[in-house]
């Protein structure tokens, strides 16, 4: 299908879409002078590309100035509306184009990620053959959402949320255009009211032209100042950008774990708050967060895993926006908690040691016995009772003979697992004391 032409009752944000590279505004890595747009257009061949990136931040609108650049035929397609029917369509259509005139075509998708792997297929044969560039565009990593076949055929293009200097550019364009924009309005702007539009867009332009059209339509007819009252108004209350199922949610947990790794509350406190007003799951967090006591703390502070579930358990109680405080109480305490992944490295010895050596069985000195026949054949035999040892200690062999001497447990000199670690330390040197007697 081919996009539609802008109409008076089109959006803002759809109007005051550029046609040419030089009215474009932001990803300067991709089009400033010398940059691969800038040259892919110079030199009139454009590869089949997967534009990459945030909401609002110009993919649809590169492609079409790509489309335009080379005066291809533009198909746009969008993967929510349609399906491989129309593949196979698009694809006849342009085999009878490119024998009567020998136009270039280009299918733009957008939201290629939610074609499945078949209908993704679709396009490989007719993409290396040529017959169609494709371009698609995606908010998700395409590692994972586009089929290798294809990605391997596309240029990948990370496009990045859009400076609050390029927002800025576009607001005030959107106000003077008398064409395509409000400029027809004679509207001005307070600067606090362009500030919060700015902000209000955290990177996606559509996003803060539709709070900026909005805000126009609230004025009665005599005003011509966009105050910020209106604007907020326009705006209405709206979280920062997050989606629970896709690459920003994993970002913004691992950006949450290393900061508490690296002993910074204030980076925690942060990636803690982006996540809750993004409007992530509180007990997604709250589970991490009892991971994260395991992982990373362990025995050099044992309260942070009681903390932890404590801290869940308090949101389960309260609910939010009560209990999220608890949540941030955890992180911050586990952040400021002395670190060690003692538990966690033990825990990955063991499992190497148990796949490399199989189902070992248990010594027969730490085998129960209940039964006569079980003690005939030896269960229990020779096992020392600790508590019948001077300072319950003795020296007997816990580990299959194939893994005797094994050190898995490495405690370190942080927190109380330095005390564990003295502990453990003076038990060895008793127990050595007592063989040479």
């Amino acid at each position: 299908m081919t996009r539609a032409t802008p109409t008076p009752h089109t959006p803002l944000a759809e109007r005051m879409r550029p046609s040419t590279l030089e009215g474009f505004v932001g990803q300067e890595h991709l089009t400033g002078p010398g940059r691969i747009l800038d040259g892919l257009i110079r030199k009139g061949r454009v590869p089949s590309l997967i534009l990459w990136g945030p909401p609002g931040c110009g993919k649809t609108t590169l492609a079409t100035i790509l489309a335009h650049s080379l005066q291809a035929e533009f198909i746009f397609f969008s993967a929510v509306l349609s399906g491989v029917a129309d593949v196979r369509r698009i694809v006849a259509e342009t085999e009878q184009r490119t024998d009567r005139d020998q136009r270039r075509t280009i299918l733009f998708v957008d939201e290629i990620h939610r074609f499945n792997k078949s209908q993704q297929d679709g396009f490989l044969p007719h993409v290396e053959s040529g017959l169609l560039t494709l371009i698609g565009a995606t908010t998700e990593n395409p590692s994972f959402h586009v089929i290798a076949p294809l990605l391997s055929r596309c240029q990948v293009l990370n496009l990045r949320p859009l400076s609050a200097k390029a927002l800025e550019t576009i607001l005030r364009r959107a106000l003077e255009d008398r064409e395509q924009g409000l400029g027809g309005l004679d509207l001005e702007i307070d600067p606090a009211a362009l500030d919060f539009l700015v902000r209000h867009g955290d990177g996606d332009c559509r996003r803060a032209l539709n709070a900026l059209e909005t805000a126009a339509h609230l004025l009665d007819s005599h005003s011509r100042v966009l105050t910020l009252d209106t604007v907020r108004e326009a705006a209405q209350q709206q979280g920062p950008r997050y989606d629970r199922q896709g690459e920003e949610h994993y970002n913004l947990i691992s950006a949450l774990h290393k900061s508490l790794r690296d002993s910074d509350p204030d980076g925690a406190a942060y990636w803690l708050r982006r996540m809750i007003k993004g409007g992530e799951n509180p007990l997604f967090i709250a589970r991490r967060l009892i991971r994260f006591a395991s992982e990373d703390i362990g025995n050099a502070d044992p309260r942070a895993l009681m903390l932890a579930v404590s801290g869940r358990d308090a949101y389960q109680m309260l609910g939010s926006p009560e209990g999220e405080l608890a949540l941030l109480q955890v992180a911050l305490y586990l952040a400021t908690a002395p670190k060690s992944n003692a538990a966690y490295a033990t825990e990955k010895a063991v499992d190497r040691d148990i796949v490399k050596t199989g189902t070992l069985p248990v010594p027969l000195h730490l085998r129960n016995a209940p039964t006569r026949l079980m003690k005939n054949l030896g269960y229990g035999r020779d096992y020392r009772y600790a508590h019948d040892s001077t300072d319950a200690l003795v020296d007997q062999e816990h580990l299959p003979p194939e893994l005797r001497g094994r050190r898995y447990y490495r405690p370190t000199d942080r927190g109380y697992e330095n005390i564990i670690k003295e502990r453990l330390d003076k038990w060895r040197q008793i127990l050595a004391r007592r063989k040479k007697t």
